[in-house]
């Protein structure tokens, strides 16, 4: 009788493990994008003077669901990351602006 009352626990305990697993090769790869685009991105910075826009933008929600991951990985939450959930929105910059192209042909920094 036991066994009735704990084995839906334990399903679920054992899909979250698999769900865990699958998150943990998820942030891997995850972490090597943005660790490639922090190097794009200094680059980018050292050659126009600011950082890009999109690059800036791109970041922050990676580094937003690197935290989803953490969170669902720690038990913080029942909500599986994206793609369950939708791809976090990227906050405003709080750091440098970012580099926009002159219309004419003329670089300037804002």
């Amino acid at each position: 009788m036991s066994d009735r009352k704990t084995s839906p626990q334990y399903e679920s305990i054992v899909l979250r493990v698999l769900w865990m697993l699958v998150f943990f090769l998820v942030w891997q790869v995850a972490q090597f994008v943005l660790g490639a685009l922090v190097l794009v991105q200094l680059i980018y910075r050292l050659i126009y003077g600011a950082p890009n826009g999109g690059l800036m933008n791109f970041g922050d929600s990676l580094s937003l669901y690197l935290a989803q991951i953490g969170r669902f990985g720690t038990f913080h939450t029942e909500q599986k990351p994206w793609p369950f959930a939708d791809w976090p929105a990227p906050r405003p910059p709080e750091g440098e602006a970012p580099y926009v192209a002159p219309a004419n042909g003329a670089e300037t920094k804002p």
